[in-house]
């Protein structure tokens, strides 16, 4: 992107408390499709649902596109900030600063993330939250390009971009 940095001395927020979920593969099952025994992936009734602390744990540590720091410690994200109802995830993010012009940048590595790590069925909207841009007009047409399949897809086939994004998504997931 270009050197201007909009936040050059971002206020940094301890982070809280890594959820205390254990992962399939810290508790002894397979992750394998193939070591299941003849599952019925058409049963949805033995769906696992979803919250907001395992969403918010899989974009907590996403790096900010400015600076060194994941998006939880700059509170650019919180489990608050996340709702989830009927395979609907709504991730709303407050940028750094009211003149923020990375906001499109992060909303579109919490998308990615979310895309690569949650199973099809799920709807995911990403949204500027209210009141957090200096521009009503600005957060609109941000929540507009992050929300469009095609504006997505487009973005996505700029390799500088694209980079740009895998440098943000490279420590999604660490735990420290």
């Amino acid at each position: 992107m270009n050197g201007e940095v909009f936040n050059a001395n971002p206020t940094i927020y301890t982070k809280s408390k890594r959820s205390l979920r254990r992962s399939p593969f810290e508790t002894g099952q397979s992750l394998w499709v193939d070591d299941i025994e003849q599952q019925d992936w058409s049963d949805t009734s033995n769906v696992e649902p979803i919250d907001q602390d395992e969403i918010f744990d899989l974009i907590r540590s996403i790096a900010d596109p400015e600076h060194p720091n994941s998006l939880e410690e700059l509170r650019v994200v919180s489990p608050e900030q996340i709702d989830i109802g009927n395979n609907v995830i709504t991730v709303e993010f407050t940028p750094t600063v009211p003149h923020c012009g990375m906001s499109t940048l992060i909303g579109l590595s919490i998308r990615v993330r979310l895309m690569r790590c949650l199973p099809p069925r799920f709807k995911v909207d990403i949204r500027v939250k209210p009141g957090s841009h200096q521009s009503e007009l600005a957060v609109a047409a941000v929540n507009k390009q992050l929300n469009d399949k095609e504006r997505v897809a487009a973005a996505l086939e700029n390799q500088a971009l694209v980079e740009t994004l895998e440098k943000c998504l490279a420590t999604a997931g660490s735990q420290e």
